[in-house]
């Protein structure tokens, strides 16, 4: 019964047409099963998105380390630079380290 009135359908004649038939399975195939499917061109779209993404990130990172490296070419923002990251001291200096219970969150300023 359903097969009679789908065969009475106005667009059954249409999709039973071999030209239609054969383009209508070849877009489902390539949409669907093919190595190069649509599903597959999206999740790489995605993965290129991302890798671009990271590519940004990182450039902008080496900007700040070039920027921070200019800086550490005098020999006064040099010395700080040690004395603050790496405790490096003068011969005649003591250092105390004092640490809190509640860490301050250290902020990051662009400059």
């Amino acid at each position: 019964m359903f097969l009679k009135k789908l065969k009475k359908h106005k667009y059954f004649k249409y999709i039973l047409n071999p030209y239609i038939a054969v383009f209508i399975a070849f877009v489902v195939w390539m949409l669907f099963f093919d190595d190069n499917s649509y599903l597959f061109h999206r999740e790489l779209n995605t993965v290129i998105n991302e890798k671009k993404a990271e590519i940004e990130l990182y450039q902008s990172e080496i900007e700040k380390d070039k920027k921070d490296i200019h800086k550490l070419e005098n020999d006064d923002n040099l010395e700080n630079f040690a004395r603050e990251e790496y405790y490096m001291k003068k011969d005649n200096e003591e250092i105390y380290i004092i640490e809190y219970e509640n860490k301050p969150t250290k902020v990051s300023t662009n400059e």
